[in-house]
């Protein structure tokens, strides 16, 4: 058997090849495409030329198919049908999909915002589970091979080329102390920052961040005292000692009770926090994870806004 090789055909013919088929007529195969007779009848030639078989056969009522026309008459609805569903949209249904997402990122993500996209997802997409799992270095590696469809981040997160990011809510830095801190009532200046010690948050195992970033703008240097890369370990810290921890206001806002809290705003420049979604541009048209980006959005903004 003779192989073919897809990039020697002309692909233009197989609607031409279609329509003559099933119409048996020149004419009427020519109005289905949209060519002129002419047109047609070279096309038939060349179909004839490359398929090696006069396809129609001229009877004198008009057009036959020949033994080989009949045959690929059978085969070319089901082969064409195969090919155009290469180019529909697949479409998408929420309530049908099964799939399971995963979501870097921190305790604050899960505490905040999972509870509510949870029952979003089992009033409107119960088969969709969701793992939030912690950041890596290669993360950005992570988001193209698919190993984890999406991750939160900050604005200032740097990010390479070929991540997509989108900003869905926007929320404050808290100086949060415990009820009853020496300094729980005055109004803090910079330089207090170097008066107490500090919780820091960090991703990553090093306690440098944005805020030392300001503080170091200012001629002002903190001690971090400790490190975690959870928040809610940092408000347990602060709610037992005299030290002092600066991160989300809606986070630190939600346990103030519970922990016995007093949140203050900081004496710096910028007090601004964005929760940014960040993907890969290799699955930015994922129907799922899109659908997923717009309910993660409307929680967000809810929650934090």
């Amino acid at each position: 058997m003779r192989e073919v090789h897809l990039a020697g055909l002309d692909l233009n013919l197989l609607p031409a090849l279609e329509a003559l088929l099933k119409r048996r007529n020149v004419t009427e195969a020519a109005r289905d495409v949209g060519l002129s007779q002419p047109a047609m009848s070279r096309a038939l030639a060349r179909l004839r030329e490359v398929l090696g078989d006069p396809l129609l056969v001229r009877t004198g009522s008009g057009y036959a198919l020949s033994p080989r026309g009949q045959q690929l008459s059978a085969q070319l609805i089901t082969a064409l049908d195969h090919v155009k569903a290469v180019f529909r949209d697949p479409g998408f249904d929420p309530a049908k999909t099964e799939r399971v997402i995963r979501i870097a990122g921190i305790d604050t993500h899960t505490l905040l915002l999972a509870p509510p996209l949870m029952a979003r997802l089992a009033r409107e997409a119960p088969g969709i589970d969701i793992r939030i799992v912690g950041y890596s270095p290669n993360i950005i590696a992570q988001l193209e091979t698919g190993e984890i469809d999406l991750a939160f981040a900050t604005s200032t997160t740097p990010l390479p080329p070929g991540a997509r990011t989108e900003t869905h809510a926007r929320d404050r830095l808290a100086l949060v102390l415990r009820k009853g801190h020496p300094m729980a009532k005055r109004a803090w200046t910079p330089e207090d920052y170097a008066r107490v010690n500090h919780v820091g948050i960090s991703i990553f195992g090093d306690a440098g961040s944005d805020l030392d970033a300001q503080l170091a703008r200012l001629g002002v240097k903190r001690r971090v005292a400790l490190v975690t890369p959870h928040f809610i370990a940092a408000l347990a810290a602060v709610s037992q000692t005299d030290m002092a921890t600066t991160l989300s206001r809606v986070f630190a806002r939600r346990f103030a009770d519970q922990y016995g809290l007093v949140l203050k705003d900081p004496p710096l420049p910028n007090l601004d926090l964005e929760l940014t979604l960040v993907w890969s541009e290799v699955r930015a048209a994922d129907p799922v994870l899109a659908w997923v980006r717009g309910v993660i959005k409307e929680i967000a903004k809810d929650v934090l806004d």
